[in-house]
């Protein structure tokens, strides 16, 4: 049976269908994934059975395991985190501003996996913007001011004790940590130039970004105000609805992405797979 792959019409986002990733795929196979992934960024296989052991056997043909700082991983698979929110549960949803996963990391990760086995009937969509469309949209001089800055990230606002998900974080289902190590930061190019597409995308987010490299605090922090309502501008959003038994991939490297509520009242569950690039 042929791979067939579905654009979502939207600025990004594709639906695969026609593959078995429970399977040890072809190589022909992963290549033309791959591919699919690159050219959209996100990626979704629906009806898919899979195993933690299929899960990460699928998530390793796009590279090795990546870190998850502040998320436990699964007692038996380490490398597998769980995405969860209890029916009942009132803290705040999990991820909810536009990020680009772990970026304050010294090496991000290239992709994100996600695998539905709980869905709610309703609510629950992830919401992912182009960085590809948003940097093209700039107009030219902003384009070549922001090619020589360096963002400054860190994990501080999220997993810090200070932090949203720090030690007054109380009612959270999900087994996340808190540290000091949180606020270290990490340079990164505010205009990311893609390793294997060379295409330019921004790369920051409201989430990790905190500043920008030697430049005064108050015009930093305006600029990056102004990028953060750019960058997530309707024309470049794709809305992603889940259903049960879909694993979604995305490229960390050109996306940033957001979670979305509206399904209080019923159980959510997604495991999760950090992927690095292959040394």
């Amino acid at each position: 049976m042929p791979i067939v792959i579905e654009p979502s019409g939207q600025a990004c986002g594709a639906i695969i269908t026609g593959v078995d990733l429970s399977t040890d795929l072809p190589e022909h196979s992963i290549a033309e994934i791959r591919a699919a992934w690159l050219e959209h960024l996100v990626v979704a296989f629906p009806d898919q059975q899979l195993t933690s052991d299929q899960f990460e056997r699928f998530a390793l043909r796009f590279g090795v395991f990546g870190d998850d700082p502040y998320l436990r991983g699964l007692a038996d698979h380490p490398h597998i985190a769980e995405v969860k929110r209890e029916a009942d549960e009132e803290s705040p949803i999990f991820a909810d501003n536009w990020h680009s996963d772990w970026s304050f990391l010294d090496v991000p990760p290239t992709a994100t996996l996600l695998y539905g086995l709980v869905i709610p009937p309703v609510g629950g969509d992830t919401l992912y913007a182009n960085q590809y469309l948003a940097f093209e949209a700039l107009d030219d001089a902003t384009k070549t001011r922001l090619r020589g800055l360096q963002g400054v990230h860190s994990a501080r606002r999220g997993y810090s004790p200070q932090g949203r998900y720090g030690a007054n974080d109380v009612g959270r289902s999900m087994a996340i940590t808190y540290s000091d190590d949180a606020m270290h930061t990490q340079l990164h190019p505010l205009v990311l130039v893609h390793p294997e597409t060379g295409r330019e995308a921004l790369f920051l987010s409201p989430g990790y970004t905190i500043d920008i490299d030697g430049m005064p605090h108050d015009d930093a922090q305006a600029l990056l105000f102004e990028l953060y309502a750019h960058q997530g501008r309707d024309e470049f959003v794709y809305r992603h609805q889940w259903s049960e038994g879909m694993l979604t991939m995305w490229d960390n490297r050109a996306v940033v992405h957001a979670a979305t509520g509206g399904y209080q009242g019923h159980r959510r569950l997604l495991h999760r797979i950090t992927i690095a690039p292959a040394a």
